[in-house]
């Protein structure tokens, strides 16, 4: 008889951290991951969790963790990113915010064609496509959970569930280990360069130098951390007003946005206060968020639910990396400029197509952190996976689903 142990979020908190410095001592000492960038948390995490996973078939334990505190990170890590957004740096990226939104709308209905193709081939109810496509891929788990029931009322499957979530959970893990061998083939096939390689990172440090001692003290962390704080709370009012007008949205974008009101406030206000956005500091605390949130994140994957998977689901996925790839490769990254900027954006936007915002940020800092910054990047991706994706992808999976 399988027993529950419940793990709490001090120790789920702790485990994360241990399996994130795990991850970044392999690669640092392990070129092939530092040169694909491959993230740390993901490394890390990917081991936790087949460790796990064997731990809990040895003992017959089914772990649960509670996950408060990777939510935390999630937020802090998004309210960070506002804070280093610049009001003309979304000024400049207005012109590719568009081109994204338009390309993402044509990854969700190629997902879903792909995915109702699958479907059909193999048998399976045609309107459960959507399962094998944009609801559990560009809309991760959340989303695939959240359509299934109504998958499978319409359909009659009755492992609709199971169905997305084992989806979206292989999609996550071929997000995170995709986008950053696409961004090296990109930069070094078109010879890339940043446009500004002296600007301080948006998240993290450079892989091959740390900052001077001085630049990072307990005055500058507690600077940092009031500027986040106030980030957290003016955006949990704002999410709570949202809410009540009716206006559904995850909290970190409330977060995020308020993290760009207060970052252009300070620096327009006080222009010759110590400076908060862009500052290493920052960068060293949004990436600890980061880290520690996706490596919770992985390391609590039930890989259990991929080891049931059969050919429709192994072979549908695997078409959809292939043409994830070739649409980034082929299709993104021109029409994005083909600059230094479309290749940190083409890592990004293969780990939030097949997985998950948070996977497309670690994805974009892997690849700033070996090759220079590109500070727009972090900010429109998440506006567009934010405000765009779940309106766009429930217009069209409701079409299939009606079909």
């Amino acid at each position: 008889m399988v027993q529950e142990l419940v793990i709490p979020n001090i120790m789920t908190a702790s485990m994360g951290f241990a399996v994130f410095l795990l991850g970044a001592r392999l690669t640092r000492n392990v070129p092939f991951l530092q040169e694909f960038n491959i993230p740390e948390a993901v490394t890390g995490g990917l081991i936790a969790s087949v460790f796990f996973g064997m731990f809990g078939w040895l003992s017959n334990w089914d772990l649960v963790f509670e996950l408060e505190a990777r939510d935390f990170f999630m937020v802090l890590f998004f309210a960070g990113i506002g804070l280093n957004a610049r009001l003309n740096d979304l000024m400049g990226g207005g012109r590719t915010l568009v081109l994204l939104l338009l390309l993402t709308f044509a990854a969700i209905v190629l997902q879903n064609g792909i995915g109702v193709a699958g479907a059909w081939l193999f048998g399976f109810p045609v309107q459960s496509g959507v399962l094998f496509g944009s609801a559990a891929l560009i809309g991760g788990h959340g989303t695939a959970i959240a359509w299934s029931g109504e998958v499978a009322e319409v359909t009659g499957l009755a492992a609709s569930a199971e169905l997305g979530v084992a989806v979206a959970t292989l999609g996550l893990i071929l997000a995170a280990v995709l986008g950053g061998p696409i961004a090296k083939y990109l930069v070094n096939r078109h010879n890339l360069q940043p446009a500004h390689p002296e600007e301080h990172l948006s998240v993290g440090v450079p892989f091959d130098a740390l900052p001077d001692e001085d630049e990072i003290t307990h005055v500058s962390l507690t600077r940092v951390a009031l500027a986040l704080c106030l980030s957290l709370i003016t955006g949990y009012y704002l999410h709570a007003g949202l809410n009540e007008a009716g206006l559904k949205l995850p909290l970190f974008v409330p977060c995020l946005v308020m993290g760009i009101v207060i970052g252009n406030l300070h620096s327009g206000l006080f222009p010759k206060a110590e400076a908060i956005s862009r500052t290493p500091t920052l960068g060293v605390v949004t990436e600890f968020a980061l880290g520690a949130f996706l490596a919770i994140s992985l390391m609590t994957l039930d890989l259990s639910e991929l080891a049931e998977l059969g050919p429709a689901i192994i072979g549908t996925i695997g078409l959809q990396a292939i043409v994830t790839v070739v649409f980034v490769i082929v299709v993104l990254f021109p029409i994005l400029g083909g600059q230094y900027r479309a290749a940190v954006l083409a890592s990004g936007f293969t780990g939030f197509s097949l997985g998950a915002t948070p996977t497309a940020i670690a994805n974009m800092t892997a690849v700033t952190k070996h090759y220079g910054p590109s500070p727009i990047a972090f900010v429109v991706l998440p506006l567009v996976s934010a405000f765009f994706v779940d309106i766009a992808n429930a217009i069209v999976i409701q079409m299939i689903v009606n079909f």
